[in-house]
């Protein structure tokens, strides 16, 4: 039985050798709110299409993996009620329940790297918790991305997290990381999180040259994140994202909020104490990285 289905333009343009950008689809069902979800959704496939690749959203749907959405299906995950958030682990079941689910960093990454695409565009990865001493709390990006061979284009981590604690996981994992015009990791929200990367590119085709060397390294495959910043004059104001964060955490605390409800308590808590500031970085981070990833596509 199949049950991962690729669309017939990203199969033909796959075989083509033409570029193909994957796309989750989390942020479509759980980022943002309705109907501005669906006009994202639809925004950031006609941007890879202005540059002359194609989009690939992955979701499942109806218990069946789909790589490359048409608008009806685009909008089932934007609009659904019961739309499940599915991470790797999450994908066997879904299908086997014949459910309908939006696909995390993790489950996207699978799923793309198994169709043969080389790039992915998110918003921000997950990483490692904050109190990960007492949590043990690891988002399962992490050991995926340690095992699949794929290029993500991202806006760092997502800044609830503990950034530092994630720059070392990921290098203990021996996961790539490369700034995109930056010598300093984004800060997802933010232009820079404070943290240094070691490798910097300047151009889509460094980047595609990074990729190239890492496919032609051979042995056990993992990812490549090429950590997109923010552009300054689109990211949150760092001294509003510093004190709502601080206050979100305290009242995580305070009201015993806890393991996976944890990032989206702090990421709701965010957008409604910044008047949506917060939810505007997060799609102009998006953009940004779609854009970027289609450039690296078309170079590969």
């Amino acid at each position: 039985m199949v049950l991962t289905e690729v669309s017939e333009e990203v199969r033909d343009a796959l075989a083509a050798g033409r570029p193909v950008v994957a796309l989750e689809s989390t942020i479509i069902a759980h980022g943002l709110p309705r109907p501005r979800n669906l006009a994202v959704a639809a925004e950031l496939e006609a941007i890879v299409r202005s540059l002359d690749a194609v989009p690939a959203t992955i979701a499942v749907l109806g218990g069946r993996a789909l790589i490359g959405l048409d608008g009806a299906q685009l909008e089932r995950i934007a609009s659904g009620d019961g739309v499940r958030k599915l991470g790797r682990r999450d994908l066997a079941p879904a299908l086997a329940a014949g459910a309908d689910g939006a696909t995390t960093v993790s489950a996207t990454a699978f799923l793309a790297a198994g169709a043969g695409i080389r790039v992915f565009a998110t918003g921000g990865l997950g990483g490692v918790h904050r109190d990960w001493t007492h949590t043990q709390d690891e988002s399962a990006d992490l050991p995926q991305l340690a095992r699949t061979g794929i290029a993500v284009v991202c806006a760092g981590v997502k800044s609830v997290l503990d950034v530092p604690a994630t720059l070392q996981r990921l290098e203990t994992l021996g996961v790539g990381v490369v700034g995109y015009r930056t010598d300093r990791f984004p800060g997802f929200y933010l232009t820079s999180s404070g943290e240094p990367v070691d490798w910097t590119v300047g151009s889509p085709e460094e980047a595609a040259a990074v990729i190239r060397a890492r496919e032609g390294l051979g042995g056990t495959a993992s990812a490549l994140i090429v950590a997109n910043p923010v552009p300054e004059s689109e990211q949150l104001d760092p001294a509003l994202h510093d004190r709502v964060l601080n206050e979100a955490l305290d009242a995580c605390t305070e009201h015993g909020i806890t393991g996976q409800a944890v990032t989206p308590f702090l990421l709701d808590f965010l957008t409604r104490h910044t008047d949506g500031a917060s939810l505007e970085a997060n799609v102009a981070a998006v953009r940004g990285n779609v854009r970027l990833a289609a450039l690296i596509a078309a170079a590969l």
